[in-house]
């Protein structure tokens, strides 16, 4: 018996997936023939899904149940997406429709990854240095320093403390190192919600991650209302699609608003501090026209875009900053050995 819940699926097997399932229903192939034929080429978690997909077919239950096994592959949106779709006899579009979206969802996270990939090597870079300085470095002039007994000013002596429980206790640091970070990956998972909320709460993380969320919400309202799901239903699932708590609790907000008789844009409006005036505007036009679902699609493009930019500029910005960061971290590390040696030589040149 497979453990569905646990079962996890690469972006790539899910847009296969999607993208293959979609394009032989639209040639007018069978939905359990379709899924028989998809099952002969692949491998892993992809065909375990498959083949729970079959067999739930089989007995006669819908494609949607068979996502709702999946709660790691899908998310409720894309289920209540496919469950409208298999209702409304559209399935075959609304899988090209999930593709396209995930493509997005993909190059999307592909941009704030490659943002954030110069960082983390200056910091790699940093910490290999500074490894390489405790190791070969350090332990050569602290025993030169002991030997003429200098008297060593205190960025020296702990640079020779740490150089010294490095080398002397390896095994005790090393593990104490596993530990901490087995620790923070435990409390990463058990408070992701509360310690995401922290890290986009700061200056200029704040900005680009309500973005971010606006953007996904957006796209993730269109999808639910172009598959014909009622708008105060397709605003619940999408609380569930942000990260950070304050644009959650506007979504939360306009949804009430709309339950009550409002328009989504007045909803908006109420929350102007998380919602943008041009995100506002769009809105008001797409009510006006009765194509609500559009103007959520013209939106998530509109802030991709604005999120992108402001990636671009943040990354300009931050490689500079960080190479002065850690250039001068770098240099203090090596003036609090060099001092010392100074000392030392003027020592000698003084007698």
């Amino acid at each position: 018996m497979i453990k569905t819940e646990s079962v996890t699926l690469s972006n790539s097997d899910k847009l296969s997936t999607l993208r293959d399932l979609g394009t032989m229903l639209s040639a007018g192939i069978p939905l359990l023939e379709s899924v028989q034929a998809l099952l002969e080429d692949s491998r892993g978690n992809q065909k375990k899904f498959l083949e729970v997909l079959r067999d739930d077919l089989t007995q006669g239950k819908h494609v949607y149940f068979t996502f709702s096994k999946f709660p790691n592959v899908f998310t409720k949106v894309v289920t209540s997406i496919v469950k409208a779709s298999e209702e409304a006899g559209t399935l075959d579009v609304t899988l090209k429709d999930l593709k396209e979206n995930l493509k997005k969802d993909i190059e999307f996270s592909d941009k704030v990854k490659s943002a954030l990939i110069y960082p983390l090597f200056i910091v790699g870079v940093f910490f290999a240095v500074l490894l390489m300085i405790l190791i070969v470095v350090v332990p050569k002039i602290s025993s030169v320093f002991s030997r003429m007994n200098v008297v060593l000013p205190l960025p020296t002596k702990i640079m020779i403390y740490m150089s010294e429980a490095l080398l002397n206790q390896t095994i005790p640091v090393v593990f104490g190192l596993a530990v901490f970070s087995f620790l923070a990956l435990f409390l990463y998972k058990r408070q992701k919600k509360f310690l995401l909320n922290l890290i986009v709460k700061l200056p200029v993380v704040s900005i680009l991650a309500k973005d971010i969320d606006l953007t996904k919400f957006s796209r993730n309202l269109y999808l639910l209302l172009n598959a014909g799901i009622p708008i105060t239903s397709a605003l619940e699932l999408t609380e569930n699609v942000v990260a950070n708590r304050e644009v959650e609790m506007g979504v939360r907000h306009a949804k009430e608003a709309v339950a009550v008789g409002h328009k989504l844009s007045e909803g908006f409006k109420n929350n102007r501090r998380i919602f943008p005036s041009i995100m506002i505007r769009i809105t008001e036009a797409g009510e006006r026209s009765g194509s609500l679902d559009k103007s959520m699609s013209e939106i998530s493009d509109f802030l991709d875009y604005q999120v992108s930019a402001k990636l671009k500029t943040a990354t300009a910005l931050l490689e500079p900053i960080m190479l002065v960061v850690i250039g001068v971290l770098v240099g203090g590390m090596m003036l609090s050995i060099i001092a010392p040696i100074y000392g030392l030589i003027g020592q000698v040149g003084g007698r």
